[in-house]
């Protein structure tokens, strides 16, 4: 079986013990009989790394036009070195603390205010109140009963997640005549 990181040239992911995960380059085509594999670092390192089998080969890294990219789903390689860079180009370059997994949100806490918050719905995606609107409209619509999931370890930020979406929720639910005149303007 020929795998697809085995030509030379080809950008890859190889273990960090500090950084987790690492850009390289591969300087040589892998071979089935190889137990070795030469790269050069994105910091201009070169490395040997050991290759017992096909499943110790480096991860593909994802095309340049997919870094940042809003949505995991959309990489062309959907693996944990993939995932975390695109998480840390998101947060780090864009402050963008929201990235869509499909229909899960992934949230960093940036444990800082950010004012992201007061601005129109339609100008933040992914976003904490595109989730909430998302679940305030299919209850509206097809008046099922919806759910809300927030997962996290201590200190990710859980609970202000959740007090946006319930802020969110109190403002679109208002009175009874502006839900009556909501329901009216969706032509229910």
């Amino acid at each position: 079986m020929v795998n697809i990181v085995s030509n030379e040239g080809a950008k890859v992911w190889i273990p960090h013990p500090e950084k987790v995960w690492e850009g390289a380059e591969l300087q040589e085509d892998y071979k089935p009989n190889k137990t070795t594999l030469n790269v050069i670092t994105d910091e201009k390192e070169n490395k040997i790394l050991n290759v017992k089998s096909e499943k110790d080969l480096p991860f593909l890294r994802n095309p340049a036009i997919l870094i940042g990219e809003n949505d995991l789903t959309s990489l062309s390689y959907l693996h944990e070195p993939a995932v975390l860079y695109n998480l840390q180009v998101r947060f780090c370059q864009h402050r963008d603390i929201y990235t869509y997994c499909g229909i899960v949100l992934v949230a960093i806490n940036p444990y800082d205010d950010l004012p992201i918050y007061g601005q129109a719905m339609g100008d933040l995606d992914p976003h904490i109140f595109a989730v909430a609107e998302e679940a305030y409209t299919k209850l509206e619509r097809e008046q099922r009963d919806q759910s809300i999931i927030v997962s996290g370890e201590s200190g990710a930020g859980k609970t202000v997640s959740a007090k946006y979406a319930m802020r969110y929720f109190a403002t679109v639910g208002g009175s009874a005549t502006e839900t009556q005149n909501r329901k009216e303007g969706l032509g229910q």
